[in-house]
């Protein structure tokens, strides 16, 4: 009964705590008070701010600089625009200030990031739910499952190799998280990183099965951040399956569901077999659109 209930309050914890993730995703242009945090919790904002802190490992007010500066550094890559008129778009009260800030977070200046973008390591803004341990889901079908025929060009790969890992968690604990930040600040030519399962041809002795990366043009001259290799992939057909779109919580969940449908599958129906010689891919796990994978074919 005690570990029922103790478990129970975790939960609601939790939830208040995405709640106030979600309040601050919704409204990150805007002055976010922790009064507002607090109505989003149903907590006090003592008890709000204290929460938070303990299941986030950051104060409120650093999440939100974090995630801010964050995405300026997404529009100053791929957008043409003012260093002043991003900093008050973003919520920073001057140009001094946001410089000041983003200096201390990326150790280089707006200006000059802005002229010659380089990787940074950008804040992930991880759910509370995807930083507590891993549960045992029980598996049950997907009700669809979208297969989709795709092609992919050749291309380069910039990666982060693991250890051993063979997926996400395996991984996250050999390298860290804070590789995904750092990806996604290089400019994709899928508009995302990806993660890849190696085919062993693509593996460096004593390195991980799984990995994490961005794929960029054939010739892609910038900067390799230290510690990341590069691969290259050939022009590839993929299958790309798409499960229903899901809650967030429910993320792995939703994974073993497609993955299991996904070994069931005979690619024959579509006139091919898979491709063992190319990497199979993992997208970001997002409830909105779904889990997705893609898995290499080649024809009959």
């Amino acid at each position: 009964m005690i570990i029922a209930v103790r478990r129970w309050k975790m939960e609601e914890q939790m939830s208040a705590v995405r709640r106030m993730q979600d309040y601050i995703e919704q409204h990150l242009q805007e002055n976010i008070t922790l009064a507002d945090l607090a109505n989003a919790s149903n907590f006090s904002p003592w008890h709000s701010h204290r929460l938070f802190s303990q299941y986030v490992n950051m104060t409120p007010a650093d999440y939100i600089r974090r995630l801010r500066l964050s995405k300026s550094a997404l529009k100053l890559r791929d957008e043409s625009c003012k260093i002043i008129d991003v900093a008050l778009e973003l919520g920073f009260g001057s140009t001094d200030g946001y410089q000041r800030a983003f200096l201390r977070e990326f150790g280089c200046n707006p200006r000059e990031y802005a002229r010659t973008p380089i990787p940074l390591y950008l804040f992930t803004p991880y759910r509370v739910s995807d930083l507590t341990v891993r549960k045992e889901i029980p598996m049950k079908r997907t009700k669809t499952v979208f297969i989709q025929l795709v092609e992919k060009p050749a291309r380069k790969v910039i990666v982060k190799r693991g250890e051993k890992a063979t997926d996400y968690f395996a991984y996250c604990e050999e390298v860290g998280c804070d590789v995904w930040g750092l990806l996604t600040s290089i400019k994709s030519i899928g508009n995302e990183p990806v993660c890849l399962w190696l085919p062993h041809a693509y593996k460096s002795p004593n390195t991980s099965e799984y990995v994490q990366g961005v794929e960029v043009s054939l010739d892609y001259d910038g900067v390799i951040p230290n510690g990341f290799d590069t691969i290259l992939l050939p022009a590839a057909k993929y299958l790309m399956f798409r499960g229903e779109p899901f809650a967030d919580d429910d993320y792995c969940e939703a994974i073993l569901e497609l993955q299991e449908s996904m070994s069931q599958y005979d690619p024959s129906f579509m006139g091919f077999i898979w491709d063992e010689e190319n990497p199979r891919i993992q997208l970001e796990p997002l409830g909105s659109r779904g889990y997705i994978e893609l898995k290499a074919v080649k024809e009959l």
